[in-house]
């Protein structure tokens, strides 16, 4: 990767990095280097979050608060993010261990969403919310954003938030408590904590959005079993 190459994103972009080291370390997997992505795409996710969630409200104004959170789950997907990294041309961009990068590492659905909310974080540190909130709307002028994305079947996530909101709870909270294997093939065991019911459920997969998902559907079915008799604590 070149420094041109790293120009050429910048105008594709359309922001230029105060701080160089920024975009470098957000197009940096794990396998590659201790000094990696995976903490701006923590950053980045939550402000991926905030930014949709804002463009949602000015654009779908009459749609009610749990159909917005459904055309945000599906805008915020892996899929659709993965779709927006092939369109900024991320893949050959990526600094990859040996091993990831011959397993099909720059391809692999997951590892080019990290790479675009780490790029997403990069921003913000760099120059604060508002050109990363002008990124983020940059980034979906391309997407047919409708009321009917909600349409599509719900993710054990999303399904997990509506049924808190609907028992007036508190989001559930989300921890990789461990990884196993090599940095090319990892598996991520992720918990899922409800707070207010002093509940716990965990989960496996290939990627930790992978692993989340598993945990909410585990909590899901625990819920369900419960039925009516789920009680938040004081």
């Amino acid at each position: 990767m070149s420094g041109g190459d790293l120009d050429a994103l910048q105008a594709r972009i359309q922001y230029s990095f105060s701080d160089p080291r920024l975009l470098q370390r957000a197009l940096t997997h794990r396998s590659f280097s201790a000094d990696h992505n995976e903490r701006l795409e923590f950053l980045g996710d939550s402000v991926l979050n905030l930014a949709v969630a804002h463009l949602l409200y000015e654009q779908l104004s009459q749609l009610p608060e749990g159909d917005l959170s459904r055309v945000r789950a599906n805008l915020v997907k892996q899929d659709t993010l993965h779709q927006l990294a092939l369109k900024l041309a991320l893949s050959p961009l990526l600094r990859l261990g040996e091993g990831e990068a011959r397993s099909g590492g720059p391809n692999r659905p997951s590892i080019l969403a990290d790479a675009l909310e780490a790029l997403i974080g990069a921003v913000y540190l760099d120059a604060g919310y508002g050109p990363a909130q002008s990124l983020v709307q940059r980034l979906y002028e391309s997407v047919a954003i409708t009321p009917r994305m909600d349409a599509a079947a719900k993710d054990p996530k999303t399904e997990l938030q509506e049924w808190l909101q609907g028992h007036k709870m508190k989001l559930p909270v989300y921890r990789v408590v461990g990884t196993l294997g090599a940095a090319h093939k990892q598996t991520f065991d992720v918990e899922c904590e409800v707070p207010q019911l002093d509940l716990r459920e965990r989960g496996i997969g290939g990627s930790r959005r992978a692993g989340e998902q598993a945990a909410a559907a585990a909590m899901l079915i625990r819920l369900k079993a419960r039925g009516g008799a789920a009680k938040a604590s004081p």
